[in-house]
């Protein structure tokens, strides 16, 4: 059983051994919903579901501040909303949406769980529903020169979400949403997500902290499997410091690609090596020494020494008929 059914299951458990608990809990209205899960969001991150961010710096900052544990992690919602969200949500309370159960979440700090992502890649996210609803989601990625140490407002965010998905088929118990990410991104950034519901009168909102590489590395894949997304949970301390490892170049680990990984190991036996000024990191580069430089010097050696006995030899030879 996951970690993130253990906590349900127990409530459930406890409701039936009281026949009247269960029939309060069946008849009342539904409390859980959803949250996204990759990128990571800040409340499923530092809820007890959340692994080992949630004892993160961050997270056990957000739960001090916030009074209590973030165990209703998907259910940070406000009713009523309508597509007023600027209006009903204050500046500085996005990420809690105004709700004063969540208000650790609005804390501004850059060492929040975060998740890697490449400029320009495809972000698929994997928004989490325990109970299923019609409705749409908007993405928005906070501005170029988002300072991730103050308080996160509405001016932060472009007027238009960068994508907008209205109705995604619910698969396995998530929501998975497919979109283009903006190209001009670098650093530590906020992605911002609004799910509006239809059938509901609810709005959800959430907050899933990410970085951006610097820049790409020529030659490189741009993402696992072309995703330009890489899960990670771990913090990064600063926000322009976190560079994309090799994969997932998306994730806190390092950043580097499988296919890139293959590429070097494949060169490494042929003296591949990256000089500063010449091809990037990750590019193949032609060896001083090269596959054969490991056979040239016995042959020359040999060579030399041939030609000196030879000619000790026809030396000794003369003297001798001198003699």
């Amino acid at each position: 059983m996951s970690r993130m059914t253990a906590h349900r299951t127990a409530a459930l458990v406890t409701a039936a051994a009281s026949p009247l608990l269960l029939g309060l809990w069946a008849a009342a209205p539904a409390q859980a919903h959803g949250a996204p899960t990759d990128p990571v969001s800040r409340v499923f991150a530092c809820s007890p579901d959340g692994g080992d961010a949630s004892g993160s710096t961050a997270c056990r900052a957000a739960v001090a501040a916030n009074g209590a544990p973030f165990t209703a992690w998907d259910n940070l919602r406000v009713a009523n909303v309508n597509g007023r969200d600027r209006q009903r949500i204050p500046d500085g309370e996005l990420c809690s949406g105004g709700l004063p159960a969540y208000k650790g979440l609005d804390l501004p700090r850059s060492d929040w769980p975060s998740t890697t992502l490449d400029p320009g890649g495809t972000l698929t996210m994997r928004y989490v529903s325990t109970i299923p609803h019609t409705g749409t989601f908007k993405l928005f990625l906070t501005r170029p020169g988002y300072d991730p140490t103050r308080p996160l407002t509405w001016s932060d965010l472009p007027e238009k979400p960068f994508a907008e998905v209205t109705d995604p088929a619910l698969t396995d118990g998530a929501y998975r949403i497919r979109a283009t990410l903006p190209s001009d991104r670098t650093g530590r950034q906020v992605l911002y997500t609004i799910w509006q519901n239809s059938s509901t009168p609810d709005t959800y909102y959430s907050c899933s902290d990410v970085v951006f590489p610097a820049a790409k590395r020529a030659g490189g894949t741009g993402g696992e499997g072309g995703s330009g997304q890489r899960a990670s949970t771990s913090p990064s301390p600063t926000p322009s410091v976190e560079k994309s490892p090799a994969r997932t170049g998306p994730s806190p680990t390092a950043d580097r690609s499988p296919a890139t990984r293959a590429e070097a190991g494949t060169h490494a036996g042929a003296g591949t090596h990256a000089d500063a000024g010449a091809a990037p990191s990750g590019t193949p580069v032609a060896s001083a020494g090269g596959a054969d430089s490991g056979s040239s010097a016995p042959m020359l050696a040999g060579g030399a020494a041939t030609v000196l006995l030879l000619t000790g030899g026809a030396a000794l030879a003369l003297r001798l008929r001198r003699r």
